[in-house]
């Protein structure tokens, strides 16, 4: 008796989850086109302005940058393990950065003493542009928020001479991704 009673259950819940699981699939599947959604709406866009501090109290624009490409990539915090794992990414690849016209600018809602104090720890050759008050990361939409501490998310941003945005980068991996951004710089300079 009770392994009937087992069994009916067992089918029960099995024909239960049978049931429900297109719509699992259906949210999903909504859940990743969203993100690609998000993706592709900042690609082609025109790159939302900005006057920044970096770590030497030197204000910069996106104005200043027309006409050179400009890798824009944001991340969480100065001196955390991925992020610094990162910035030493792109410094090891600067100089290849400069030949192919482009910027490399850095940025996290870390102020600039902080920024200041990761840089020369660093030698980072590149400014890290101070944004504090979370006004960039937020015209982009990708300001974290865990309770009373605000962080940007490690997402880039490959800007155009022209000030478009060529190509956003939601998934980072630290130890790749700068490489990867100049691939997809050459790449897209060759297309021209």
């Amino acid at each position: 008796m009770m392994n009937t009673i087992k069994s009916k259950v067992l089918i029960l819940c099995s024909s239960l989850f049978l049931m429900t699981y297109p719509s699992l699939t259906v949210a999903q599947s909504n859940l990743f086109s969203s993100k690609n959604t998000a993706q592709k709406e900042w690609v082609g866009q025109s790159a939302p302005d900005f006057k920044l501090q970096d770590q030497s109290g030197k204000w910069h624009t996106l104005n200043q940058y027309k006409g050179k490409w400009i890798v824009l990539y944001f991340y969480p915090k100065d001196n955390t393990a991925g992020c610094t794992q990162e910035a030493n990414q792109f410094k090891s690849l600067y100089p290849q950065f400069i030949k192919s016209n482009a910027v490399v600018l850095g940025v996290s809602l870390d102020d600039v003493a902080s920024h200041q104090k990761f840089s020369e720890k660093l030698g980072l050759p590149f400014p890290i542009l101070a944004d504090d008050k979370g006004e960039l990361a937020g015209k982009f939409g990708i300001v974290r928020n865990f309770g009373i501490a605000k962080i940007a998310k490690r997402e880039s941003f490959l800007i155009n001479p022209q000030g478009a945005i060529m190509y956003h980068y939601t998934s980072v991996n630290t130890q790749t991704h700068a490489d990867q951004v100049l691939k997809d710089l050459k790449d897209a300079q060759t297309k021209k």
